[in-house]
């Protein structure tokens, strides 16, 4: 799976698809990450209190990798004058 990622709230609903896709409780995975319960539910709804380091922590608990590569000419708006 590829995604791009464009506002916070959708880091959030693929990492608690992802999470739900595993069958990881949010108690389990919360406990992993070394947060409680509530605040793992928080970062799911709201991922933009999420610190790199443990967005990090966050996706290699799940399976993921995150990449940071150039725009592709095809993504990135022509302007014409």
């Amino acid at each position: 799976m590829q995604q791009l990622i464009t506002t916070p709230g959708q880091l959030g609903e693929i990492l608690r698809r992802r999470r739900k896709a595993r069958g990881i409780s949010q108690r389990e995975l919360a406990a992993k990450l070394g947060v409680g319960q509530a605040r793992l539910s928080t970062l799911e709804v709201k991922p933009e209190g999420l610190t790199l380091s443990r967005l990090i922590a966050l996706v290699n608990l799940l399976g993921l990798e995150l990449v940071v590569q150039d725009k592709s000419d095809a993504s990135v708006p022509k302007t014409e004058w």
